[in-house]
């Protein structure tokens, strides 16, 4: 059976929406008609993708890129929330000993939005048909990444398909948490610098040239400062819209160089230099790498495969090149942290703690550990930056409205004094 969406009227003359299985079309419209409703359109809810022609597709937009991989589908974007409450109640349904077609039917059942109902109903279909559930995840792969899928199937293949579950939910909802505090800290500072900025603008724009036109007449030299407000002001009125596109044709250019992958090794590498923000996104890359290995490897994951999945999932096009050369010099029978030793681009904590976890046996165990010391770091750094960003904030908008105040009182007190 497959999943089909559908548009129907019911005895009211009203449209209804929403999902249905069935074998085909023709059987679903029958459904539809026992029901009382009359079918205007059904259509199969998702299509089939193969799984080699998004095999490593990842994002390569900053500290979200990790998120972003679990939140698409064939089309259907998924937030980042909807796809850890399908794996806690996964997860759930999982462990309290029901069937796995019924689990999936729960699911779908629970679920408000058609996208993620169509989605689950089609995973059932397959499933129903004989394959394993990673199987049927695979023609979903923008939903779910090489991460998801392999921590099902060493779940599956252990008999602890619950547990994973349970820690891939977990996984997600630490992501998401984490994700959220960036963007709270990062929020009103930001706002702050935007109001500044405009209140400027609109200051240089409007209130200036009317302030400017009393100096007009005025004989006496013109004091430096006023002479350049006077020069802001009728940039801003005369070039300013030539100035938006200007920035704007740049963005553009920029991001069309970027779609080189060598320009963006080239652009990668160089933000990890420059001082402070790389710093920062070199700690939130080894964070994420950290992480996906270390609960891949506790999952039941072979070691192999996991550096290459946790390589996938870094966003620094050079930093990923390092993590799958540790893939290679792993495959070819070097230890793991003398691999990454070797690329010289992970935190030698990290590199320390792997080494020790080879040693002991809790490789999985001290990768985990690692990334909750490199996430904690990550965020004492934001808020150290959050806090500094917001009084240079006011400070900047305190000294662009007093040199605007200054520059317009000095030749008025002159004026004055000639008086």
């Amino acid at each position: 059976m497959a999943a089909f969406s559908y548009q129907a009227l019911d005895a009211k003359g009203k449209t209804v929406k929403g999902v249905i299985e069935g074998d085909n079309e023709r059987q679903v419209r029958t459904q539809l008609r026992q029901r009382g409703l009359r079918p205007l359109e059904v259509k199969s809810s998702v299509k089939r993708a193969t799984p080699s022609k998004t095999k490593g597709s990842q994002s390569t937009g900053g500290l979200a890129g990790l998120l972003s991989g679990f939140g698409q589908s064939n089309g259907i974007k998924l937030s980042v929330k909807d796809t850890s409450l399908v794996t806690r109640q996964l997860a759930s349904l999982v462990q309290s000993g029901l069937p796995l077609d019924e689990v999936l039917q729960a699911c779908a059942n629970q679920s408000r939005k058609p996208q993620i109902k169509a989605m689950i109903l089609q995973v059932r279909s397959r499933v129903l048909e004989g394959l394993s559930l990673t199987q049927a995840m695979a023609e979903h792969p923008r939903t779910f990444n090489d991460l998801y899928r392999a921590m099902v199937k060493a779940g599956e293949s252990a008999g602890f398909l619950g547990p994973v579950l349970e820690q891939l939910a977990e996984y997600t909802e630490s992501s998401q948490e984490t994700s959220q505090k960036v963007k709270g800290a990062m929020t009103y500072p930001l706002i702050l610098f935007v109001v500044s900025i405009g209140v400027v603008t609109a200051l240089m724009a409007f209130v200036v040239p009317k302030l400017v036109g009393l100096f007009e007449n005025q004989k006496a030299e013109l004091p430096f400062s006023t002479k350049m407000l006077i020069f802001m002001s009728d940039f801003i009125l005369n070039y300013g819209l030539i100035t938006i596109g200007v920035i704007a044709a740049i963005v553009v250019g920029v991001q069309q160089y970027l779609k080189n992958p060598k320009n963006q090794l080239k652009w990668h590498k160089m933000l990890l230099n420059i001082p402070l923000f790389g710093e920062l996104n070199r700690t939130a890359e080894a964070a994420r790498y950290s992480s996906t290995l270390g609960l891949l490897v506790k999952s039941g994951v072979p070691v192999l495969e996991a550096l290459r999945i946790a390589a996938q999932v870094l966003t620094n096009r050079h930093i990923q090149a390092a993590g799958k050369e540790v893939a290679i010099s792993v495959k070819e029978g070097m230890g793991v942290a003398k691999a990454m030793d070797q690329v010289d681009e992970f935190p030698p904590l990290l590199v320390q703690m792997v080494a020790s976890g080879e040693t002991n046996g809790q490789l999985s165990e001290q990768l985990l550990y690692a990334a909750s010391n490199q996430q904690r770091e990550l965020q004492f750094t934001l808020a150290t930056m959050m806090s500094l960003l917001e009084p240079m904030t006011i400070l900047f908008m305190a000294g662009m409205v007093g040199f605007i105040v200054m520059a317009i009182l000095k030749p008025m007190f002159q004026l004055n004094q000639m008086v």
